[in-house]
């Protein structure tokens, strides 16, 4: 019989000391930024070094060489090498389109349509668009982030909040799409249907999402609306509305940044822009900008292996699930299960993958609706998602607009008030029909 890699085993014991790096992680970036009042004086590299030397010197696994191996299998594990590959296109496409033109065209486009209190929350509704066709948040942050932070450059928005606009309305389909890896996961695991675990969703989300466009408003009511657009160059556009469409229709991410580099490169020839070599240079100039997020992305991948190794996660769920006496207790156990599987992975759709089948055991076993569990897991693994500094959203938007990620977390509207709203979703069970 052909095994459900859903229906897995935890094979590592429970150990809380596994969590130690995460700790240190923590300890070393967020507060040391906090109390320092600068998000640049502790680079989020060195604090990445720091918590994966804890993680390789406390883990268990023989000897040095030996842990050091395991690290390695973290950091060259097949997701993290796909996203490597997808910062580096990213970086291509930016810097090639930045240099044809085609931000600064885009930008007056969007200007042109849009008043200025109306920005912000124009291109959250387009990136919530743009992200529940797609079903992927990184595709949309990579299309939208240069956009947004060039349309902040002009009208006098700062760039973190444009970018922490992408990032929300991003994860807005994430959470919501069809197509998007954790709804395929979350209902795999919990047995229901999409359209069933939509409807569930969607009434907690879309009271979010109205109110987080409202919100965007009023930030948008001091933006000086005295810009002028310039005349809008519609061939440099075009790359920009290619990759839009390409990543609407479904197109691999990856496919459609290399067609926004390859387009980008022939207007820019074709309009005399630059010339070829200067299109090399781009794109050379690109990929180095994203060195910092990539070599991030290598030690999370590498530290966050050894907390799964050494039994961090299992003891997480371990203490999660060992005190529950109701179906509310049963619905925030499931919660917190996938949001701290989240918080040790940093990747959504792994942390459902390893809570989805815990949490289908205590879902059965409190009668919790299968429709509801599978809701809950994908909006709180989202919401960890959207909001951590070493997750690839955050990384990926605070690379393109070479911004601190602590500076875009403060503009994150939508995942905290998802959150938010999910757990008042539980207390107040609503939707009652699913509760």
């Amino acid at each position: 019989m052909k095994r459900n890699p859903f229906n897995k085993t935890f094979e590592h014991t429970p150990n809380v000391w596994a969590l130690l790096p995460l700790g240190v992680f923590l300890l070393s970036y967020l507060v040391i930024s906090c109390i320092a009042g600068d998000f640049y004086k502790m680079p989020i590299t060195v604090a990445f070094v720091l918590s994966s030397a804890v993680a390789v010197l406390i883990s268990k696994g023989g000897g040095l060489n030996n842990r050091i191996e395991q690290f390695c299998k973290g950091a060259a594990n097949s997701n993290i090498m796909l996203m490597v590959i997808i910062f580096i296109l990213a970086g291509a496409f930016a810097q090639t389109a930045k240099e044809m033109g085609a931000v600064d065209a885009t930008v007056n486009l969007t200007m042109a349509l849009l008043p200025g209190n109306l920005l912000a929350a124009g291109v959250f509704i387009a990136a919530c668009f743009i992200s529940i066709s797609v079903g992927t948040s990184v595709g949309t942050i990579v299309a939208l982030a240069p956009v947004a932070v060039g349309i902040a450059e002009k009208a006098g928005i700062p760039d973190a909040l444009m970018l922490g606009v992408v990032v929300s309305g991003a994860m807005f389909g994430d959470n919501l799409s069809f197509i998007s890896d954790t709804t395929i996961v979350a209902t795999r695991t919990q047995g229901c249907q999409m359209a069933d675990k939509f409807k569930v969703n969607f009434r907690i989300a879309l009271p979010i999402a109205i109110l987080t466009t409202i919100l965007y408003i009023v930030l948008g009511l001091g933006v000086n609306e005295g810009f002028h657009p310039e005349s809008i160059e519609w061939v440099k556009v075009l790359p920009y509305l290619v990759v839009l469409i390409s990543a609407i229709a479904g197109v691999n991410v990856m496919l459609v940044l290399f067609l926004g580099i390859i387009l980008s490169g022939i207007t820019g020839l074709l309009t005399r822009t630059f010339n070829i070599w200067e299109w090399n240079a781009a794109m050379g100039s690109g990929i180095i900008g994203m060195g910092e997020l990539i070599i991030v992305t290598l030690l999370a991948g590498g530290m966050l292996e050894m907390i799964r190794y050494n039994g961090g996660i299992e003891w997480i769920i371990r203490k999660l699930t060992s005190r529950i006496s109701s179906k509310r207790g049963a619905e925030v156990s499931i919660a917190g299960l996938v949001s701290f599987a989240n918080l040790c992975t940093a990747n959504n759709t792994i942390a459902l993958i390893m809570a989805g089948p815990i949490a289908k055991d205590i879902a059965d076993r409190f009668h919790v609706d299968s429709r509801r569990s599978a809701s809950l897991l994908d909006i709180f693994s989202c919401t960890i998602q959207g909001i951590i500094p070493y997750g690839a959203q955050i990384l990926i938007a605070s690379g393109l607009g070479n911004v601190s990620p602590l500076e875009v977390m403060q503009y994150l509207y939508y995942p905290y008030l998802l959150g938010i709203g999910a757990l008042l979703a539980i207390l107040f069970r609503y939707p009652r029909k699913y509760a």
